[in-house]
C-alpha cells in the first residue's frame, strides 16, 4: 500500500518534463548569416548575383557591375546594390579609348546595421573604371576604389579600405540584415544555407521533440506495467 502513492506521482512528473522539453524547443530558430561584399551584374534594369568572383570575371566595355556590403545567409538572401546604375550616367565623363574598356561600378557600403562594431559605412558611390580590354573586375576595382583587401582564399574583404578588419565572418541572428534602411532585421553568406542550428547539427526543436517522444514512451510503459500489477 505504501508504494502506490509514490508510483502514481511519477506520471505527472513525466508529463511535466515533456511539457518543459516542448517549451524549450518551441523558440524561434536563430538565423545565421555572414558579413561580406556580394558581387552583382546589371542585366537590363535589374541586378543578378554574379556567377564568378571579381578576380575571374571579365566585364565588357559598357557593362555595369555592383558591389554591396551586407549581412546575408546566401545568394538568394543577399541585399542588392542601391542607387542609380546607368552606364551612360556613370561613365559620361570618361572618354572611350582604343584598346581600353569602360566599366561602370556601383559601390554600396551598406547600412549601419550591417557595419562591423565601431565602423561607419561610407556613402554609396559610383565610379567609371577605364582599364585594358582583358581586365578583370578586380582590376577595375583596383583602378578606382583602392585599397582593396583580400584574405588567403582570395575572398574580397574590403573595398576602399572598408571595412578595416574582418572578412566574411559569421554573424549571429541579432545582427542587421542588409536592406535599404539602417534598421533592418537580422539575417548572408557566400555559400549554401547554414544547417538549422548553424553548425551542421540537428536543430534544438528536433532534439527536444525526440526527447519528448522518449519521455512519453516511458510514461506509456510505466502505465502498462502498473495496470498489470494492480
Amino acid at each position: 500500500m505504501t508504494g502506490r502513492p509514490r508510483a502514481l506521482s511519477a506520471l505527472p512528473v513525466l508529463l511535466l518534463a515533456a511539457a518543459l522539453l516542448v517549451a524549450a524547443g518551441a523558440g524561434p530558430a536563430q538565423a545565421v548569416g555572414y558579413r561580406y561584399w556580394s558581387f552583382w551584374d546589371r542585366d537590363g534594369d535589374r541586378w543578378t548575383y554574379a556567377t564568378q568572383g571579381p578576380s575571374t570575371a571579365r566585364p565588357s566595355d559598357g557593362d555595369v557591375q555592383g558591389m554591396r556590403f551586407a549581412v546575408s545567409e546566401d545568394s538568394q538572401d543577399a541585399a542588392k546594390p542601391r542607387g542609380a546604375a546607368d552606364f551612360a550616367a556613370i561613365c559620361a565623363g570618361t572618354e572611350a579609348r582604343h584598346g581600353l574598356k569602360r566599366v561602370a561600378l556601383v559601390l554600396d557600403f551598406g547600412t549601419r546595421a550591417d557595419a562591423p562594431s565601431g565602423e561607419t559605412p561610407p556613402a554609396p558611390r559610383t565610379a567609371c573604371a577605364r582599364v585594358p580590354s582583358d581586365a578583370t573586375t578586380a582590376e577595375a576595382l583596383a583602378a578606382v576604389a583602392k585599397p582593396l583587401r583580400y584574405d588567403t582564399d582570395a575572398l574580397l574583404c574590403a573595398i576602399a579600405g572598408y571595412p578595416a578588419k574582418g572578412c566574411g565572418e559569421q554573424v549571429s541572428g541579432t545582427a542587421g540584415k542588409g536592406g535599404d534602411g539602417d534598421t533592418a532585421a537580422a539575417s548572408g553568406a557566400p555559400g549554401d544555407k547554414a544547417a538549422p542550428d548553424g553548425n551542421g547539427g540537428p536543430s534544438v526543436g528536433l532534439v527536444a521533440g525526440g526527447a519528448v517522444v522518449v519521455v512519453l514512451a516511458g510514461a506509456a510503459v510505466w502505465q502498462a506495467r502498473r495496470r498489470r500489477n494492480a
